[in-house]
């Protein structure tokens, strides 16, 4: 019996999980955490036309193309979403790097706004499940900011001012979680996490072990 039910763990498709946050509400380290703890997850690694920087690492940090490859992948329609930032620099998601996770059962955690969401939502609807995180109050979400030390007071107040444009989008998410202690988050994120890998949908090898089921039911 154990054995059946480990096939049907593995025997299912991966789902698309998208984390959005106001800046400072600790989604970076609750991401970080996932991912320490669950080898089933993998993070979206997106393509950019900007520059490599010193620090970084291609195929882990971006994927790094030139503007005819972006161009080339565009029309290709490669992408699962894309955006052009205000710096020049475009982005994109690749569909074949994200498929080749959830077509063999693993998970893909996306660090993505909602314009993102919704174009993902637009091309795989039954594989997206999108997880928003509120801070306890804004308060403490400048206390944050400002206890991070790493930002001017001047990114502050504009990353402050850009939180309540953020916050209008709440209700497109599937989960809304505060995050009042990123441990208690991460735990509650996790519990999402497992509930959604239980659906009927992202379960692939249920059907043939419900029809083995029965035909074992017609012939007891």
């Amino acid at each position: 019996m154990t054995d059946i039910i480990d096939t049907l763990r593995k025997v299912r498709r991966g789902a698309m999980f998208i984390i959005e946050a106001p800046s400072g509400t600790g989604k970076t380290s609750v991401i970080r955490n996932l991912m320490t703890l669950d080898n089933n997850l993998k993070f979206s690694v997106s393509v950019t036309t900007r520059k490599r920087r010193e620090n970084e690492t291609e195929g882990v940090d971006y994927y790094y193309v030139s503007d005819e490859q972006y161009d080339k992948l565009l029309a290709e329609d490669a992408f699962y979403e894309h955006v052009d930032s205000q710096y020049g620099s475009r982005y994109g998601t690749l569909r074949s790097e994200v498929d080749s996770f959830i077509n063999v059962g693993q998970d893909v955690v996306f660090d993505m706004d909602w314009a993102g969401l919704r174009q993902i939502k637009a091309k795989a609807p039954d594989d997206v499940v999108s997880i928003y995180l509120l801070p306890p109050s804004i308060h403490e979400l400048r206390h944050r900011l400002e206890g991070r030390g790493t930002d001017s007071k001047e990114i502050i107040d504009k990353r402050m001012g850009m939180i309540l444009e953020k916050m209008t989008h709440w209700k497109e998410y599937d989960y809304v979680v505060v995050n009042v202690d990123v441990a208690q988050t991460v735990e509650t994120v996790r519990e999402i996490i497992s509930a959604e890998r239980m659906k009927r949908v992202r379960q692939t090898g249920l059907p043939e072990f419900v029809e083995n089921l029965m035909k074992e039911a017609e012939n007891d």
